[in-house]
């Protein structure tokens, strides 16, 4: 067993792991912005911007991982889905920061049209993301 193969069992476990916390933290913040934008409950907004919050610092730290990944699966010549899941996360997560700075405003321009795009993009990022990460076969 080379290093590679040790760091990459090592890796993609713990990167599996962690990136579930932004897939269900920023797809229930969307639903949070959902919610505010039937009810008009200025409570939903901050539970959307704790749900972003929490999932951008887990999302930095599966991005972390995923740079990792990709590097380690760039030496054996197979990182073309390495690559996308990267970028896809990547662009979440600066998607997510924003989003962010949105839902710090005060109610309807926090979430308004804008707020909920930007949580649906989050959502639909970190989903592939997540898609590419699960569906990849282990190569031992």
């Amino acid at each position: 067993m080379t290093i590679d193969e040790r760091s990459g069992g090592l890796v993609r476990p713990l990167h599996r792991i962690l990136l579930a916390f932004p897939i269900s933290l920023f797809t229930f913040a969307l639903f949070t912005d959902i919610a505010y934008l039937k009810t008009a409950e200025i409570q939903w907004t901050n539970f959307s911007a704790w749900l972003i919050t929490g999932a951008l610092v887990f999302g930095g730290i599966a991005g972390v991982f995923s740079i990792i990944d990709y590097v380690v699966r760039a030496r054996r010549g197979r990182s073309r889905l390495s690559l996308i899941h990267l970028v896809a996360l990547a662009l979440a997560w600066v998607l997510g920061l924003v989003n962010a700075f949105k839902h710090s405003q005060d109610a309807w321009s926090s979430v308004g049209a804008f707020g909920l795009i930007l949580s649906l993009l989050c959502t639909l990022l970190v989903m592939i993301a997540g898609w590419i990460a699960y569906s990849a076969r282990e190569t031992i």
